[in-house]
């Protein structure tokens, strides 16, 4: 039988293995066998005739015969029969350990190794992965260390120190040497000190052995192009890696890629999980430290720059499917011509990677930013602009919007600060900072009539409109929505003219008045269905339901909510989703349907908590139907078409 135990530097798999055996001896009456095979040693892996030696010399031969091949005979030929426990430590390949297999079938080969050694099961060999400690054993391998009145007094420091040692035995065992120096330290001082990604790994090491030593370890034994791989991916600020991001770091097609992700894969220097790979635990802080040697080389800078710029073409790609209607403003490419972007084959496919990608999109504005690629970073927020309108992330709108506005500002990019300004407007307002949405599309409004764009002046005053709308000022927004239609159709906008007029009808709506909205509303819905703006259709088809509604017409306006339902379903616009089934509630139960209305209504509930816990937001769900998570707005702010 032969067991092989695998896991990352300093998770335990030797000590594990030594347990296990210990406690097993009265199974072995005829010994036990160690070797060291030394995969990570510096001189190199052990030669299979000097362990067979030490195999032969324990069981009476002496001299071994120096032939490997005559020597690995014999080594099966006298423990043939016999019931022995071998462990065969820190193997390099799957053929090291071959030759060493005893030639009993009462033996148990225990053996341990970074690497999967995945060709030992030809041979039957079992598998068995060490991951990381649980946080309860880690604390209790601290408190053991350390002693436990320490950790009971300090019981979250406790925890915040085994986390950052990422639950690694070998790295909490170093920090309790730190801890147990200092006795009078508190804990909390260590864990502080770990905070620190960058002298994680330096805190880690005692008497010239540590984590760092053992990944290095690791890392040399890499070939070529798994190492030059590895330092580039330390660059990266992404939790999670996807495939198009590993290639496009390395500058590889899909095909090269793989054999690299899979070699650094074997070695448990990168771990897959869901949605692509991560460099867990400790690994993220060592490629960073090797990362540091090129990220200011032109290596490092043109691997930096390809991973932007795919992802603002894939971005700019998404959006052109999902917005077709949304002026693209221009893309600053920095590796030449535009990158291969993305291909999807339809809206559905385009806006599930956005759904994806919006976190790591998120981190790419702030990666752009903070390494001075301010084109790149407001660029990529303005390419995002779907995700903003469809998927409604509250606090990402208005914190990467802040971002674009200082970047495309400090590049000169007026056309870019308007964009900026008016869709971020729109996100400040979402959130319910309208006081501030109103500053920003003022500024918008200034430098639009600076510029002499009519286009850029009618999203300012748009813009206006819904902050007015929003704090009950109905005339007032009505007038500015007046004047933005008129810019508009006097541009030849169509588009954008329909949904002034579409929010025109929603002030009236909002000013008990049905009436007069209908005609408007409807209005607007046939010019954004004559342009194939299906998303906008589906809103004036849910403020249509309402006027209705509001007119008693319950039949009409529940065949508008049905309608404009499938319609943001097909399109995944979950937020409008939550909004006209709670529209349908109300309809319910002017109805006198109580029991639909309260399945109406929890489904709406239910939705709108989903988009609150991914937006981060931390007002309970159970208030979404009375006071929404996310707000509802009563048309969208198209930025210049």
């Amino acid at each position: 039988m032969t067991v092989v135990v695998t896991g990352p530097a300093g998770v335990g798999k030797t000590a594990l293995a030594v347990h296990w055996l210990r406690r097993r001896t009265d199974r072995f009456p005829d010994g036990q066998f160690y070797a060291d095979l030394r995969a990570h040693a510096v001189g190199g892996p052990a030669e299979p005739a000097e362990v067979l030696g030490g195999f032969l010399r324990a069981l009476g031969v002496a001299p071994a015969p120096r032939d490997p091949a005559e020597a690995a005979a014999l080594w099966r030929s006298l423990s043939a029969g016999r019931r022995i426990g071998v462990l065969l430590d820190n193997a390099a390949t799957a053929e090291q350990v071959r030759v060493l297999l005893p030639g009993s079938g009462h033996a148990v080969v225990v053996v341990t190794s970074r690497r999967r050694l995945a060709r030992l099961g030809l041979d039957g060999a079992a598998f068995h992965e060490v991951g990381p400690l649980s946080r309860g054993a880690a604390v209790r391998l601290l408190a053991q260390r350390v002693g436990s009145g320490r950790v009971d007094r300090e019981p979250e420091a406790a925890v915040l120190v085994v986390e950052r040692c990422a639950r690694l035995p070998l790295a909490v065992c170093l920090a309790a040497t730190r801890i147990t120096g200092r006795p009078a330290q508190p804990l909390a001082v260590t864990a502080e000190a770990l905070g620190l990604e960058s002298r994680r790994l330096a805190l880690l090491e005692a008497e010239g052995e540590g984590v760092r030593h053992a990944l290095d370890a690791s890392l040399e034994g890499l070939g070529t192009g798994a190492a030059r791989l590895y330092r580039l991916l330390g660059l990266l600020p992404f939790p999670v890696l996807t495939p198009d991001v590993l290639c496009a770091v390395g500058g590889l097609e899909p095909a090269e890629a793989e054999p690299l992700v899979d070699e650094l894969a074997d070695i448990h220097l990168l771990e897959e999980t869901e949605g692509g790979f991560r460099l867990h635990g400790l690994v993220k802080p060592h490629a960073r430290a090797h990362a540091e040697v090129i990220q200011d080389r032109a290596e490092g800078r043109v691997a930096v720059n390809r991973v932007l710029d795919r992802y603002l073409a894939s971005a700019t790609a998404a959006e052109a499917l999902l917005s077709p209607t949304h002026r693209t403003l221009r893309r600053d490419y920095t590796t030449g011509p535009a990158p291969r972007a993305r291909e999807f084959a339809d809206e559905a496919a385009a806006l599930r990677w956005l759904e994806a990608e919006t976190e790591r999109l998120a981190d790419a504005v702030r990666w752009a930013a903070a390494t001075g690629r301010a084109a790149t970073a407001w660029q990529l927020v303005d390419a995002m602009w779907p995700a903003f309108l469809r998927l409604r992330p509250a606090a990402l709108w208005t914190e990467l919007h802040r971002i674009g506005r200082t970047a495309a500002r400090s590049v000169g990019h007026r056309d870019g600060e308007l964009r900026m300004l008016t869709s971020g407007g729109a996100g400040l307002r979402n959130a319910g900072a309208t006081e501030e949405a109103a500053e920003w599309y003022a500024e918008a409004l200034h430098l639009a009539r600076a510029a002499r764009d009519p286009l850029a002046e009618a999203d300012a005053f748009y813009g206006l409109s819904q902050t007015h709308r929003t704090a009950g000022r109905l005339a007032q927004a009505a007038d500015c929505l007046r004047r933005a239609a008129e810019l508009r159709e006097a541009c030849g906008y169509l588009r954008g003219t329909a949904l002034a007029r579409l929010a025109l009808g929603d002030v009236r709506l909002a000013d008990g008045r049905p009436v007069e909205a209908v005609p408007v509303i409807t209005d607007a819905y046939r010019d954004l269905t004559a342009v194939r703006s299906v998303y906008e259709a589906a809103r004036a088809l849910a403020f249509l339901g309402q006027a209705q509604a509001a007119l008693g017409a319950h039949d009409e306006a529940g065949r508008c909510y049905a309608e404009a339902l499938a319609m943001f379903r097909a399109s995944r616009s979950r937020h409008w989703e939550a909004r006209v089934l709670r529209l349908l509630a109300d309809l319910a139960r002017d109805r006198g349907d109580l029991t639909a209305a309260a399945a109406l209504q929890q489904e709406s509930a239910s939705l709108y908590a989903a988009l609150s816990a991914r937006a981060g937001d931390r007002r309970a769900a159970g208030n979404t139907l009375d006071a929404p998570v996310l707000p509802l707005p009563s048309a969208e702010p198209p930025p210049a078409g």
